[in-house]
């Protein structure tokens, strides 16, 4: 890990965009959806600022948060298990009428007292639905070189079908910049645009004294979002920068999206955009024997975590640790999560199971690459 500290505390949101993916977060969060066989989306952002000298991380929860402090714990595997700074866990927070937190600024308001107490110069806020391996240094260095108040991150790409399709009033807010060299000019939200587009990761470097100002302010007024109601409307009395990222983002953006993302994972081109920058992503450890591939088992195109036995055949599919596939199973094109059992004879094709899935002798599950079949946690079919 890197032992050289950066300036900077993080701040993770990991309810945000948790409405656009209801079945996945029925039990959890969005920073605690498994991916990639053996990780939770929060480990890449979490990693990358840990990858980056940021040890002193906070993540402001709101609700299903049990399952990421299960596997968050202490931070000891982010080696943020320290005296002074380390990883916090703040739990929600309720006004006086038990109205939970609805935007940044309103979490970012509960937790004013711990900033003023902080000494770190900058804040890093991000939220957690976007899988990438960060080099957060380079956007500190590209803020302060630019003399900005706030810079912001983004990426050339078009803006996801499952966005573009949700209503403009929305709560899950995305946004578009509109640019001027790398100087932000207007902050679009939840714009119809086609087409490549500047998209943010809503992953922002300010001041830490300036964020508690801004925050104080926009709380007092009773506006709850950071980009909407503070930064867009801001554009004319701060410095706005602009910070392109060109390294690989899965945006988990709906149930779709999620399976497809997963599903690039069997591309080594992808795997090794992602895992392979010099920077590695850390999770929690689970002590288990490697993958067992019994006699007879066929696998092909599979990126299977450790604890898996396969008898049956798999092909084009992400086993989660633990999975069990008897033999004369046949599964394809499939997500299973951990510990998800398919029993001799089943069939599966195009099918997401969550965590502890039983699928019994002989039963076939089958959707299709634009509606894949997915199998809730604990079900036995």
């Amino acid at each position: 890990m890197v032992n050289s500290n950066t300036n900077a505390l993080g701040i993770l949101f990991p309810n945000s965009y948790d409405s656009l993916v209801p079945d996945l977060v029925r039990e959890r969060l969005m920073a605690s959806i498994p991916f990639a066989s053996r990780y939770r989306l929060v480990d890449f952002i979490l990693s990358s600022m840990v990858n980056c000298g940021i040890d002193n991380i906070s993540v402001i929860v709101r609700k299903n948060y049990h399952s990421l402090m299960d596997h968050l714990g202490s931070g000891r595997e982010w080696d943020l298990t320290r005296k002074n700074g380390g990883l916090n866990i703040f739990p929600p927070y309720a006004e006086k009428d038990v109205k939970v937190y609805s935007g940044r600024v309103e979490a970012l308001a509960s937790i004013l007292d711990f900033l003023k107490d902080q000494k770190e110069k900058y804040v890093i806020l991000a939220d957690t639905n976007a899988v990438a391996n960060f080099d957060f240094k380079a956007l500190i260095n590209a803020h302060i070189e630019n003399g900005n108040d706030i810079t912001a991150a983004y990426t050339e790409e078009a803006i996801p079908a499952s966005l573009l399709e949700l209503p403009t009033a929305s709560s899950a807010m995305y946004y578009t910049l509109d640019l001027d060299g790398n100087q932000v000019t207007k902050l679009n939200v939840n714009p119809k645009d086609e087409g490549i587009q500047n998209l943010s990761m809503n992953i922002y470097v300010l001041e830490r004294e300036l964020l508690i100002k801004l925050v104080s302010r926009a709380y007092v007024l009773g506006l709850p979002f950071f980009e909407r109601d503070v930064l867009a409307q801001g554009l004319s009395l701060l410095k706005v920068g602009a910070f392109r990222y060109d390294g690989y983002v899965a945006r988990i953006c709906d149930l779709k999206s999620y399976f497809d993302e997963n599903m690039k994972m069997l591309n080594d081109a992808n795997v090794d955009a992602l895992f392979y920058t010099g920077n590695p992503i850390y999770t929690k450890i689970r002590d288990d024997n490697p993958t067992r591939y019994i006699n007879g088992a066929r696998v092909k195109n599979v990126m299977a975590a450790d604890g898996c036995i396969i008898e049956g055949e798999v092909e084009n599919s992400i086993l989660f640790r633990g999975v069990k596939i008897a033999k004369g199973a046949k599964v394809k094109n499939s997500v299973l999560m951990q510990d998800t059992v398919i029993e001799p004879g089943a069939s599966l094709n195009y099918v997401i199971t969550d965590k502890n899935v039983t699928v019994t002798d002989y039963k076939e599950l089958k959707g299709n690459d634009s509606f894949p079949v997915y199998v809730t946690k604990y079900q036995k079919i």
